[in-house]
């Protein structure tokens, strides 16, 4: 029986260091892949649809029978509001000033009259509105992939005058223009009640 007892004890040794043995020879997991390295292109384009979320859910936000608030409605004692921009003219300014920086680096026109950087007259509902808001964020996804690391700081016709401007100074002076008027639109937004999207809890 004693001789029994040990020799199962000893096949369930040989049986465990078999398994360390199997387990120690395999070969280690892959470690996780390396990310890829920045681009210039992801690099824009990451900063446009930061700009793009941020913006397009403002201008839909602003119910329809506010889309021409401004400022100087309110008659706010103190304040210097006069000849401020409605909200649907920051709107449409930005579209316009995207298309104007962001076609020239994809060898494009703005689709529309840029009335001095304040966008077609004739287009006034919200509806028209923010599709060209819209159009022209999708204009500046593809400007941001015609840019590699050898073309940044080629140079494209300047489309505020004479000269010429780079094509990496366009493409993010575009993000940084939206940025200034969306500040602008989150204060309508606001002195209407309405909280930014981008603003609210999760």
């Amino acid at each position: 029986m004693r001789y029994l007892t040990t020799l199962c004890f000893f096949a369930m040794l040989c049986s465990t260091a078999g398994m360390f043995a199997q387990s120690a020879a395999k070969p280690a997991a892959p470690a996780a892949q390396a990310q890829k390295p920045p681009t210039v292109d992801g690099v824009i384009d990451t900063e446009i649809g930061i700009i793009e979320r941020e913006f397009v859910s403002a201008a839909e936000a602003m119910p329809e029978d506010k889309f021409n608030f401004a400022p100087s409605s309110l008659n706010l004692p103190g304040s210097d509001y006069k000849g401020v921009r409605t909200f649907a003219q920051q709107i449409k300014h930005v579209a316009t000033l995207n298309f104007m920086l962001w076609g020239p680096m994809v060898g494009e026109k703005p689709p529309f009259d840029i009335n001095n950087g304040d966008g077609p007259a004739s287009m006034t509902s919200k509806a028209e509105i923010v599709k060209y808001l819209k159009d022209s964020y999708t204009l500046g996804h593809r400007a941001a992939k015609s840019m590699t690391a050898e073309n940044a700081v080629a140079t494209i016709p300047n489309p505020f005058g004479a000269g010429q401007m780079s094509r990496l100074f366009a493409a993010t002076f575009g993000v940084s223009h939206g940025f200034d008027h969306y500040g602008q639109c989150v204060e309508y937004l606001r002195m209407n009640g309405i909280i930014p999207p981008a603003s609210r809890g999760n």
